[in-house]
């Protein structure tokens, strides 16, 4: 028997070592993988015994391990095969084992995986097993420190199941795991307190001693008790916690230079412990009030030290600082309410936080940060009516309890705390790398954000939530924020005036013109302390921002980035000009001073920042607009004869003359419909006498060379630009509803009648979808083989693009590349420039087809005039005549601008005149170009998209990306289109399958015809038209084999409508189709482990399939019967399952369970559900090498009870 054990583990072992080396062949690691898990499945003795002798130190370290995972595994998933005395023995011999490995040269990994062994078969089996071994333990532990690094090891292993998930353990099973531990802690706690107190007093008195290797073991035991107090810490009562001393301890070792980050990771897990809502809460209150002290007398020294000698403080200080922030943090975000009744602690914990939030140091400022959010937001939150508001108010407490402690708290965050919070935020709204060094002098110590940052996100993440800071202080302290700002500002503007080059150093003046949007923005919102102030109080506030406005107005730059900052600092003062109405005609006037003072004419790229500069003037009057709301209209009359004298003298270019133009449909829409369509009229009157001239369609969109003599006429060109984009301005302006849904599908008359827009779009969408016609024929491989090169360029994609596509961020963008209020960016530097470039030819492509798109989109929203004015045989060839030459990333924005929004709203009397030309060619199209694109990926791992084509820069690695990216979102926005097809609101004739429960039972006699419901559902409808119907089927069954979760979801949508109708109508071919050919396609698409995330809802569409078609066509059981490890006896059982419930969710657990059972493990997306619990370092931070001695858990093998191979 012995012999064969022998061989057995020698068999085994040179199975691990084939399967770890990468230097054998494929085939043979295969053989080998193949030979363990036949092992592992095999007889449970030959296991047991090969594993415990390959556990012994005879064979290699990674025999070893692998050995440990072997055991592991048997514990885990085949624990009840043993007898309850093979139980006993095999937990006796681990616990030998134990001893055995505590040995000074023995491997970490080696050590945590016996210690992880003990731990799963005391979790396997009952608390007597707990209670024969817990003597044992408590002997081993005292025979040295690694014996007792090992128990401690074993401890933290111990809980495990409680703290980290594990789908495998049961909901019942963990209840019972929890009670045994929480009954054990009387004997688990005191044990660690111990071992804590013994060999950290052992390694100090062995360090003096200079027995270095010695005080390395008892450290290294510290360290390992330490991570296993930390994984009671954050369920374990509170009170236990503290009765036995595991707090103090832990606090007492904050001072140990050597433990305080383990030690640190215990507060920091205990502090956001939440506080019960029973009688103990007085005694969590209690233990809180302990832990506070402990964090409070760390952070005094820490605090003070750094501020009279910060040169005695390393960085391992600044990082433990960093840390007791960290906890002070969680403390007061969570449980603030245990120490708010304390007049003495509250005051010396808020000055102690305020202390972090200004340190220099941003890694602790900014853990802080999160602490005054919190808090800030609590307390300016109003009082909620529900009984349950208690759970929304974390800080303070809820209800009545709660709101006193507010007023306890706001009574403590007075002028001085607020001051300083502002003074400290406002020159942290600096970013280093932007600074010139004599500002960054300037600031001193003051550690600004770095891009080099770790763990703290982006500049772009940190600086929102700093002035969300900034609007709460400002919003609670309206006087004092509107003091601070002010005076910073004054000071600022007084140093850029008596410097010698004001411009050089702008970063300053933009951080603040921030920090004035926010805190002007808070104080003037109309529900804050400010509205309820006394008229005193807020004549003050209005006198203190009249006086800043004035000095804005009284400034004269000329140089055209101080032009700009001066015009976005005036339109932060817009919601103090709703307040202030008398003041909005100087700033008016201001405004097209600075416009004015900038030259008009660009001679050459010097002057871009000028125009650039005369854009964001522009862009200003839009703000200003929107935020000074009626207080501006008096001025309309103005602002209108001004923009009419610079138009007449030719000083105002046409998007200049857009965006003020933009600016009066915001002003008037303040004013009601009928001022609003008299402002269209007047703006768009001049617009269409030159857009309706049939000379300049027939010059320039006749045919394609026509469009390309219009790219060499620059002054056309950008004027077409213009009109096109001020149609979509107009459009977002005049009141169109974006959420607008007719959820009839039918005309609603006071839509059209109520856009101002209505009358306008018969003479505008013509020469627009001629334009948009000749922009698309580009593309025909016939029309561009005689393009010139410039032309050709400029239909690649551009930098920008290619960068998003590739994930690294925007390249870095001209001055003069505007951003508009939506969003959008396009070079309109170059407009009334004499050569257009490839570069200005793109940005029109690109601009045109953006905000023409938007126009078609958006007037399908508008009733049912789009359908009724337009000829569709237009609309057609403008869109679909060139879609086989048009680009993935172009059919995708066609897709979603366009048809999406037309497919919405198009009215049920016109689906058969719209529909079918319109989708015909476009489904046709991407089922070839996908179907093909996705097999290019799958076999050659390449996508082989048109958009890349002429791209040769860049390594073929990023083309692959990008090529992948293009696809997935098309194919993404085609099943988008598929699932807007199939939504409800389209769909309003189908019943829900569940109405009537076993329909397959019902009457054949009472299904409808297709025909019947193709009048009020579109996939009904589509159904109808079958040269349309079969390429969205085809893409239909594609889409599940595509590796694409994403677009899988959006299809499943309009598969499960598919399978309704299948089951409510007499059409044979389409419950052929669904039967047959989508149910197999839903079960190929579970063997893509990428549909794992979906998974739930595709075993739903195949119960449905199932149970409402079995007994109306054969294909379901056939489908289910070629599965690889069905039996017929499992289809019967699964049938009769069935039958036995008519509840959907029981059914789908039957349907799952079949599949799991059938699929032989072919089904990954089920299989992957089943996640696999692998034990992790309690402490989630990483520690530096210096303070962290047992961080030698970098191997790359998991370590753990269930890392099972």
């Amino acid at each position: 028997m012995e012999e064969t054990n022998t061989m057995s583990a020698n068999n085994v072992a040179c199975a691990i070592a084939t399967a770890l080396d990468w230097s054998s062949t494929p085939d043979a690691r295969k053989a080998a993988v193949s030979f363990l898990e036949s092992i592992k499945a095999g007889d449970l003795r030959i296991l047991a015994n090969t594993s415990f002798l390959l556990v012994k130190k005879d064979w290699s370290s990674e025999i070893r391990l692998h050995a440990f995972k072997m055991l592991q595994h048997l514990v885990r998933l085949r624990w009840d095969e043993l007898s309850p005395s093979e139980r006993k023995n095999f937990a006796n011999l681990s616990v030998d084992l134990m001893s055995e490995i505590a040995d000074p040269c023995e491997e970490w990994p080696l050590k945590s995986q016996t210690a992880a062994l003990v731990a799963e078969i005391i979790r396997r089996e009952d608390l007597n097993l707990w209670q024969e071994l817990f003597p044992l333990l408590v002997s081993l532990s005292g025979k040295g420190p690694i014996q007792a690094e090992l128990v401690s090891m074993m401890l933290r292993w111990l809980p495990e199941d409680i703290t980290v998930h594990n789908e495998d353990l049961e909901g019942e099973r963990r209840r019972l795991l929890l009670r045994g531990l929480t009954q054990s802690l009387p004997e688990i706690l005191p044990l660690l307190y111990t071992l804590l107190e013994r060999h950290f007093g052992a390694a100090i008195e062995e360090a003096g001693r200079q027995q270095m290797d010695i005080a390395k073991q008892h450290a290294a035991t510290v360290t390992a008790t330490l991570n296993a107090i930390n994984a009671y810490a954050e369920w374990a009562p509170l009170p236990d916690l503290a009765n036995h001393g595991v707090i103090n301890g832990c606090g007492f070792l904050l001072s140990a230079r050597d433990f305080r980050l383990h030690a640190c990771e215990f507060f920091k897990l205990v502090c956001p412990r939440r506080r019960p809502a029973d009688t103990s809460a007085s005694e969590f209150d209690y233990t809180m009030k302990s832990i506070s002290q402990i964090l409070m007398n760390i952070s005094r020294e820490f605090l003070y030290r750094s501020e009279s000698n910060p040169g005695a403080l390393d960085e391992g200080d600044y990082e433990f600082a960093e840390y007791i922030c960290e906890s002070m943090v969680s403390l007061g975000s969570s449980n603030l309410q245990s120490i708010a009744g304390d007049g003495t602690i509250l005051p010396l914990y808020l000055e102690q936080m305020l202390g972090y939030f200004r340190h220099f140091k941003f890694a602790i400022h900014f853990q802080s940060l999160h602490f005054w959010l919190v808090l800030m937001r609590d307390l300016m939150s109003k009082p909620k009516n529900s009984a349950n508001s208690a759970a929304d108010s974390s800080a303070t407490g809820g209800s009545g309890e709660g709101e006193n402690a507010k007023k306890k708290i706001l009574s403590l965050v007075n002028d001085n705390f607020c001051g300083a919070i502002l003074d400290t935020s406002f020159p942290r709204m600096l970013k280093k790398e932007k600074l010139l060094p004599e500002t960054a002098v300037s600031l001193g110590v003051l550690e600004l954000w770095r891009d080099d940052f770790e763990g703290k996100g982006a500049f772009g993440q940190y600086r929102p939530r700093l002035l969300e800071l900034i609007r709460f202080i400002s919003s609670y302290k309206p006087l004092m924020a509107a003091t601070k700002v002010s005076e910073k500002i004054s000071a600022i503007i007084m140093n850029q005036l008596h410097s010698s080059a004001p411009a050089q150093d702008l970063v300053v003046m933009e951080s603040m013109q921030l920090s004035l949007e926010n805190v002007v923005n808070a104080v003037f919102d109309g529900s804050n302390e400010f509205a309820k102030a006394n008229a005193e109080a807020q004549l003050a506030v209005c006198r203190i921002f009249e006086g800043l406005l004035q000095q804005l107005l009284s400034i004269k730059w000329t140089e055209p980035a101080l032009v700009e900052v001066l015009g976005h600092y005036l339109d932060a003062m817009g919601p103090f000009l709703k307040y202030f109405p008398d003041a909005v005609g100087s700033v008016i006037n201001k405004l097209f001073e600075l416009l004015t003072s900038l030259p008009f004419v660009i001679k050459d790229t010097s002057t871009f920042s000028a125009r650039h500069a005369r854009l964001q003037i522009c862009t200003s009057f839009i703000r200003i607009a929107k935020a000074a709301d009626k207080s501006i209209l008096p001025h309309m009359k103005g602002i209108a004869d001004t923009m009419a004298c610079l138009q007449k003298e030719g000083r105002l270019l046409k998007g200049e003359h857009n965006l003020l133009g933009e600016a009066f449909l915001v002003m008037a829409s303040a004013a009601g419909i009928q001022q609003q369509q008299e402002v269209l009229a007047w703006l768009l009157e001049p617009l269409s006498q030159q857009w309706t001239q049939l000379e300049w369609q027939e010059k320039y969109l006749s045919d394609p060379h026509g469009l390309v003599r219009l790219c060499s006429e620059a002054p056309v060109m950008w004027s077409v630009f213009h009109t096109v984009t001020f149609f979509e301005k107009a459009l977002k302006r005049s009141g169109m509803k974006k959420a607008y849904w007719n959820s009839e599908n039918s005309s609603t008359p006071n839509s059209t009648s109520s856009n101002p827009m209505a009358s306008h779009m018969s003479w505008m969408l013509p020469p627009l979808l001629k334009l948009l016609r000749a922009i698309h024929s580009l593309w025909s491989p016939s029309v561009y083989q005689t393009l010139p090169v410039e032309v050709k360029t400029a239909m690649s994609m551009s930098d920008v693009e290619r960068f998003s596509l590739l994930g690294e961020g925007n390249p870095k963008l001209s001055k003069s590349a505007l951003t508009f209020i939506d969003g959008s960016q396009v070079n309109m530097s170059k407009e009334g420039h004499a050569e257009p470039n490839e570069s200005n030819i793109r940005n029109w492509l690109k601009g045109i087809r953006d905000s023409g798109y938007n126009v078609l989109g958006m007037s399908t929203t508008i009733g049912d005039y789009f359908f009724k004015i337009s000829d569709v045989h237009s609309v057609a060839v403008a869109l679909m005549e060139n879609i086989q030459s048009m680009d993935f990333r172009h059919i995708r924005q066609l897709v979603h601008s366009v048809l999406i929004p037309l497919v919405k709203h198009c009215p049920l009397d016109m689906w058969e005149i719209w529909l079918e030309k319109l989708l015909h060619p476009l489904f046709t199209y991407a089922q070839q170009a996908l179907s093909c694109s996705w097999s290019s990926i799958l076999q050659d791992g390449r996508a082989k998209v048109p958009d890349v084509h002429g791209i040769l820069t860049g390594s073929d690695l990023k083309v692959e990306v990008m090529e992948e990216k293009l696809l997935r979102d098309l194919t993404r926005e085609i099943c988008s289109l598929l699932s807007v097809i199939a939504s409800p609101p389209l769909n309003v004739g189908l019943p829900s399958l569940e109405q009537s429960g076993h329909v397959n039972r019902l009457d054949t006699s009472s299904l409808k015809t297709l025909d019947s419901v193709a009048s009020s559902s579109m996939v009904g409808f589509l159904l109808k038209h079958k040269g349309l119907a079969l390429p969205m089927l085809h893409i239909c069954l594609e889409a599940f084999t595509w590796t694409d979760s994403e677009a899988v979801t959006k299809v499943s949508s309009y598969c499960s409508v598919l399978i309704v109708l299948s089951a409510w109508t007499n059409c044979t071919e389409l419950v052929e189709f669904v039967a047959r050919d989508l149910f197999t396609s839903i079960i190929k698409g579970l063997t893509l482990e990428s549909n794992a995330i979906i998974s739930s809802e595709l075993v739903s569409l195949c119960r449905e399939i199932f149970v409402y078609l079995c007994d109306r066509h054969p294909a379901p059981r056939q489908v289910l019967s070629s599965l690889p490890s069905i039996t017929h006896h499992d289809l019967l059982a699964f049938e009769e399952a069935l039958t036995k419930t008519a509840s959907p969710k029981e059914q789908k657990q039957h349907m799952k369970s079949l599949l799991l059972l059938a699929g032989g493990n072919q089904l990954k997306a089920l299989a992957a559900q089943k996640s696999v619990n692998v034990i992790t370092n309690v402490s989630t931070r990483s520690r530096s090498s210096s303070n962290a001695p047992e961080s030698k858990v970098g191997d790359e093998d998991s370590v753990g009870l269930a890392a099972i191979l």
